[in-house]
């Protein structure tokens, strides 16, 4: 359609800009949606091998699903029972050592303990600073934190239990999904984008198992040498299966997630054990770091997906910077993706030209 008209040109045009501005503010009003449904499709795409591996061997594809979702479910409950413990005691010491303090706060003895224990400290606009802060404190305030931090909490439980109906959904509809997806491209070129379909989507499962097995890998072999093989030795490490756990989801993150999972369970045991329990667990996560990058994680994942560490790089970065952890993860098996499509349907392309 020709418009010669300058004004219907510029209302046209208007009507796009308007147009094209409300898709983008319905994409952004369901960003939480479109995350969980990414995440869960994600998931049922790396649980996938699994299911088909168990009904091959003999096993109803319901009774694959079942058992991968109740071993999924099992780990969750284990990870949350794993952190109860830690949290209850830490919050009896808080408790107690509040109780110690009471007294002397009420006494009035306390800023002078303060003040013979650290010399070199400004005491006095110490405390002004704290009443300063005390006395800005409300109810009112003090209640919005609170209801904030619940409802913080209560959306990142419901969004778990979100994506795990989901993932429920989609694993046991995964086939039927892809053949109505498959009908809505022309007959002619059906079987190509089948089979770049498949290849992406085996990719991206063997990503997510190649990622799970570092996890698993990382998780048992800490708790190994925090639970039994350290306490042989008489070095003391509290609270080691929370600390497997942190290793298992921290080696799950691309790139930076062993490194920042080691860095935290050494401060943990430094706070927690203190000397020389910190030194033998960094000693132990340096060299495991270094045997990962160089033994563990190319076997592991050269078998899962095929991308050139630069690109691993970079769309790592994007991804977090995008979606953050989620974003992290989907991203190397996106670059994977678009990799295939590049070679098997761009490339050709241009070599027919």
């Amino acid at each position: 359609m020709k418009i010669q008209n300058a004004f219907r040109l510029g209302l046209f045009g208007g009507l796009g800009v308007i147009v094209a501005i409300a898709i983008g503010a319905a994409v952004g009003s369901l960003a939480t949606v479109l995350t969980y449904v990414g995440a869960a499709l994600f998931l049922a795409l790396g649980l996938d091998p699994l299911v088909s591996f168990l009904a091959k061997h003999g096993w109803p594809r319901w009774l694959a699903i079942v058992t991968v979702l109740v071993v999924l479910l099992a780990a969750l409950v284990g990870i949350v029972f794993a952190i109860i413990p830690v949290v209850i005691d830490q919050v009896n010491t808080l408790i107690k050592a509040i109780q110690a303090l009471l007294p002397a706060i009420t006494s009035g003895t306390f800023w002078t303990d303060v003040h013979r224990n650290f010399p070199w400290l400004d005491v006095n606009t110490v405390e002004t600073s704290l009443n300063n802060f005390v006395s800005g404190l409300s109810v009112n305030s003090i209640g919005k934190g609170l209801l904030s931090t619940g409802l913080y909490i209560a959306s990142g439980i419901t969004g778990a239990i979100v994506v795990f109906i989901l993932t429920l959904y989609f694993v046991a509809s995964l086939g039927s999904i892809k053949r109505g997806l498959y009908q809505l491209v022309p007959a002619s070129k059906r079987p190509g984008f089948i089979d770049i379909a498949e290849q992406i989507s085996q990719a991206v499962g063997k990503y997510v198992m190649g990622q799970g097995a570092l996890g698993l890998v990382n998780g048992i072999l800490s708790f190994l040498f925090l639970q039994l093989i350290l306490p042989l030795f008489g070095v003391p490490v509290h609270y080691a299966a929370l600390l497997a756990v942190i290793a298992l989801i921290g080696s799950l993150i691309p790139l930076v997630g062993t490194i920042t999972a080691s860095t935290i369970i050494t401060l943990l045991v430094w706070a927690f054990d203190g000397t020389p329990s910190v030194f033998i667990v960094a000693i132990y996560y340096i060299v495991y770091m270094g045997v990962e990058a160089y033994i563990v994680s190319p076997r592991i994942m050269n078998t899962a997906v095929s991308v050139p560490g630069v690109v691993v790089v970079i769309a790592a970065l994007a991804g977090g910077t995008l979606l953050g952890v989620l974003g992290a993860l989907v991203a190397i098996p996106v670059a994977a993706s678009i990799l295939l499509i590049i070679k098997q349907v761009v490339i050709p392309r241009q070599n027919e030209l």
